[in-house]
């Protein structure tokens, strides 16, 4: 009888378990799946696109490493727009759809196998495994096991971009099952986006670095699994792609419809004046504006005429990225909140949007534009239901009126709004002394604006006056991409104008960019030096949320507070993609989530075998 009993509470306690285990071929933060497991290819992709072809693309600034993994150099990764291609020189992660390699174009939060088959997980989360593809193969053959994918997680754990870090840094311990399986056991339970992140761990080769420095610069392209290998290189002006002969992974549903070119030439280029005048003259096929007044006024030349040229203007509803004039809270003269807000208040952005951008932009009032992540009016149940322990901590207005910028009538600052600035200047104990603001010792205000884009000191000229008008003096510095992104690295900066990816589902870079752990780490991306408690724990909720609702409150939250400290002055965003693209290329439509370059085919390719 014991004995029965003891198989009866077994075979209970097995069932349990199978019932706790979610085996999947993809993953979804909340909610299901769009794609069941029959799926044999994305709602917005061509799965019978010819294939075959040229494609001619071009790269902002330059490049001095091909290993887009550490801190060392800049990869031609970090060039603007070069993600949005689909070619470029990472690694294959274990699932897509998330994460930067091959974003979803119509889900939010869910991933889908690559290297990985399937996935595991048990529902309070403190685990998952990664079956792999037993086919997957890196470009010298190879299989891609599980060993690789655990030296990949130590690797960029200890020796990888502090992004890297902050991402893997909740993982408590990696099990090698067998070779095509790998389990990681977080240090928490309940944290449903960890999933998410580790399924975009980029998979390296463990026998092709072994024996070679992995923190070094290199011209040599390192060995990748994806569908294009780099043939040509010419250090920091030139790259060539070719596909790959029977790659492991073009049968794939996540790829069917992908990766339709036979050849990707880049060109890079320091100027965008140039780079705009040769894509005029043909030298490439795709041109992403990101000049307003470039995409209202020069598209009047002979191939757009002709038709051979397509102007597209396109709606979107990604998440667009945080771009502000970043304080430097390391700097004294920043310290203060009111002085913070005293000069936003100085930044005209109506006058600068209708002399200088055409009207083409809106006004960002949140880190998270073009979002559902934005807040706006005053604090949810939900939100306040976060907020309310906090109520000393914070600003007394925050609780009580919707955050806002000064508007103008577009014909300069009122004089209301520089006498609002200097009392706050004068609250932070600041005083005009003759044409000068000086402190108590009589030191003046005086800063410098770090730029990389020379065009950018025409937008913030007028920005410049308005300061000199109450008498602070600032300096505006372009230096060259190398220089810029050393200066970041180290916060060598006073004010720099910045941008901050953000995702169809916020956490973990959150927490790169404003958790106060992150505010010393050299090459990190908290550039404000915020070091703020309430911030850390909003942080803390952001990540342990177990719904969308839950994830959308603490990111409103999370909004607001990062606004009324004034860590940034908010610039501009648009929600379209602007597209020139040659008439020649196909598409079958541009998903909400992503430009889909990836997807696109030559309408008469040069087919090859």
């Amino acid at each position: 009888m014991r004995h029965l009993l003891t198989l009866l509470i077994g075979l209970l306690l097995s069932q349990m378990a199978h019932a706790q285990l979610t085996s999947s071929h993809g993953y979804a933060q909340f909610g299901n799946l769009k794609y069941p497991p029959s799926f044999t290819h994305f709602d917005w992709v061509n799965p019978e696109a010819p294939k075959g072809g040229t494609v001619r693309l071009m790269a902002y600034g330059s490049f001095d490493t091909l290993n887009p993994y550490t801190i060392k150099g800049t990869p031609p990764i970090s060039s603007g727009n070069f993600l949005q291609y689909g070619i470029n020189e990472l690694n294959e992660p274990l699932m897509v759809g998330s994460g930067i390699y091959d974003p979803s174009g119509d889900e939010s939060n869910s991933s889908y196998g690559l290297i990985a088959r399937s996935v595991q997980y048990s529902e309070e989360r403190s685990w998952v495994v990664f079956n792999l593809r037993p086919e997957a193969r890196f470009h010298d053959g190879k299989p891609i096991t599980a060993y690789d994918v655990a030296f990949s997680y130590r690797t960029l754990l200890h020796q990888g971009h502090p992004l890297y870090r902050t991402s893997l840094q909740e993982v408590a311990r990696v099990d090698i099952l067998n070779r095509l399986k790998i389990r990681f056991v977080f240090k928490r339970s309940g944290n449903p986006l960890l999933i998410l992140r580790l399924g975009e761990l980029p998979v390296l080769p463990q026998h092709y670095w072994q024996g070679r420095d992995f923190t070094a610069t290199t011209y040599t392209p390192p060995l990748g699994s994806g569908p294009y290998r780099i043939t040509q290189v010419v250090p920091g002006k030139r790259l060539v792609f070719e596909k790959v002969e029977d790659w492991w992974g073009k049968s794939l549903p996540v790829n069917r419809g992908k990766y339709n070119f036979q050849r990707a030439e880049v060109e890079f280029y320091r100027d965008s004046d140039i780079a705009f005048e040769a894509f005029k003259a043909g030298e490439f096929d795709f041109y992403i504006d990101n000049q307003a007044k470039n995409w209202a006024t020069n598209y009047r030349f002979p191939a757009v005429l002709r038709g051979d040229v397509i102007r597209a203007e396109i709606p979107h509803q990604i998440p667009t990225q945080t771009q502000a004039l970043f304080f430097n809270t390391r700097r004294g003269q920043f310290h203060d909140r009111d002085v913070r807000q005293a000069l936003a208040m100085l930044f005209d952005f109506q006058w600068t949007n209708q002399a200088l951008f055409n009207g083409a932009y809106k006004r960002a009032e949140s880190f998270f534009p073009n979002s559902v992540f934005a807040s706006n009016g005053l604090p949810s149940k939900a939100e306040l239901k976060l907020l309310k322990p906090y109520r000393k901590q914070l600003p007394a207005p925050l609780f009580k009126q919707p955050f806002s910028l000064p508007a103008t009538d577009g014909h300069g600052l009122p004089r209301d709004t520089l006498r609002q600035a200097m009392q706050l200047l004068n609250q932070a104990g600041w005083q005009l002394q003759g044409n000068r603001l000086v402190d108590a010792k009589g030191n003046p205000f005086s800063f410098e604006i770090l730029l990389v884009n020379p065009g950018l000191e025409r937008i913030l000229q007028p920005y410049r006056q308005n300061l000199r008008s109450i008498g602070i003096e600032t300096r505006m510095r372009t230096v060259d991409r190398a220089q810029y992104k050393q200066r970041l690295d180290r916060f060598d900066f006073d004010m720099a104008l910045l941008t901050l990816p953000q995702t169809l589902s916020p956490g973990l870079e959150q927490w790169s960019y404003f958790h106060s752990s992150q505010a010393a780490i050299k090459g990190g991306k908290n550039y404000a030096g915020i070091r703020h408690p309430v911030v850390d724990q909003l942080l803390e909720k952001l990540l342990a949320a177990q719904s969308r609702e839950q994830q959308i409150a603490a990111t409103r939250a999370l909004d607001r507070v990062l606004l009324w400290q004034h860590y940034v002055i908010p610039n501009w965003y648009s929600s379209n993609h602007r597209l020139a693209y040659r008439s020649k290329f196909a598409f079958v439509t541009t998903p909400p989530y992503t430009l889909g370059l990836r997807a696109w085919w030559l309408k008469a390719p040069e087919l090859t075998p």
